[in-house]
């Protein structure tokens, strides 16, 4: 019978959610942001960084107009995170783009110029004048899960992109330590931002940041308590929760626990605004319904439009499904940045 199924009691939860922190216009954003905020911080429950960064030069070569550098930091006790640093030639001192990787093979994807699904952000980055940071996400590429096949899934897969071999196991772990995956990650960005003091060649001090899908998703908490992160490109990963996450298979990382009784994933547009934002989706994405989608950025662009900045955020829908949408992107970005010169 259907009333046996958990979806029910849930989807009948969703449909009634009403965040206690939802943005409203009938009261001041100061006080909101700031409670809102205090919320966020408690639920992400981010770790603290722990010694120093232990930065490490492993080596330095030029490419087609850039120089890369790859570099190792750490986070905390245990966590090493490789970063490469990508810096055009032909602009002094420029600002630096964060590339995130959702759930894929790796930041390397951000390297290659062949990479699927227009993922090279960082080679689309400096080809535009900017220096563009790659960091390696907990749980993935070079830092993908090590535990040995006896701890595994039977048939286990080392290469295998399945959440039961990638993010699963970190993310329910990280909860059983009162901590989340996001937090963790978002502590990891940190980090990074900092080792950018030890670059003279970039204005480590104007970060945007873009990401894909779950690189998405963190690239959007992350702004959300890091103001360090002036604009961000977000794509595959913007819709309510109820629509996306709350209906549809996704990674345990992406999930933070009690959010929903607190706020919906675009009412955190009150903690980035007025930054720039530039969101694209799929119309044809399947983990964002486009009705989700749509509903969410309303959200987003009605607390831009409270705040005075309504022309600073842009949703660009394109033909096609769950990937990004590089072309589409950039463009928006780059009128949004221009008017904001003028």
């Amino acid at each position: 019978m259907q009333d046996f199924a958990p979806e029910v009691v849930h989807r009948r939860l969703l449909d009634g959610a009403r965040p206690a922190f939802a943005w409203t216009d009938r009261r001041p954003p100061g006080p909101q942001r700031a409670a809102l905020g205090d919320k966020l911080a408690k639920l992400l429950a981010c770790p603290e960084a722990e010694g120093d960064l232990d930065l490490q030069m492993e080596f330095r070569r030029r490419g087609d107009g850039f120089t890369e550098t790859r570099f190792l930091i750490t986070s905390e006790r245990g966590a090493r995170i490789p970063c490469h640093l990508l810096v055009p030639e032909d602009a002094p001192c420029p600002r630096v783009f964060l590339c995130l990787q959702g759930h894929t093979s790796g930041m390397h994807l951000s390297l290659d110029g062949q990479a699927p699904g227009d993922r090279a952000f960082a080679l689309q980055a400096v080809r535009r004048g900017y220096a563009a940071l790659a960091i390696e996400i907990r749980g993935f590429g070079e830092r993908r899960d090590r535990r040995p096949a006896a701890l595994r899934e039977p048939g286990y897969n080392p290469d295998s992109l399945d959440p039961n071999v990638t993010c699963k196991h970190a993310a329910m772990v990280a909860l059983l330590l009162r901590r989340t995956s996001l937090g963790e990650k978002i502590l990891d960005v940190r980090r990074a931002l900092d080792a950018l003091a030890q670059f003279p060649e970039v204005d480590g001090a104007r970060v945007h940041a873009i990401g894909n899908s779950g690189g998405g998703t963190l690239a959007w908490y992350a702004a959300c308590v890091e103001p360090r992160i002036e604009g961000l490109i977000l794509g595959s990963c913007f819709a309510t929760y109820a629509s996306s996450i709350g209906s549809v298979d996704h990674c345990c990382d992406n999930y933070l626990p009690g959010a929903l009784r607190w706020f919906d994933f675009p009412d955190l547009a009150l903690l980035v605004a007025p930054r720039p934002l530039v969101v694209v989706m799929g119309r044809d994405d399947r983990l964002f319904p486009l009705a989700g989608v749509e509903a969410a950025f309303t959200r987003a662009r009605a607390i831009y439009a409270g705040l005075g900045a309504a022309d600073r955020c842009r949703l660009i829908l394109c033909q096609g499904g769950h990937h990004f949408y590089a072309d589409e992107a950039w463009a928006a970005f780059g009128e949004i940045m221009g008017a904001r010169k003028q």
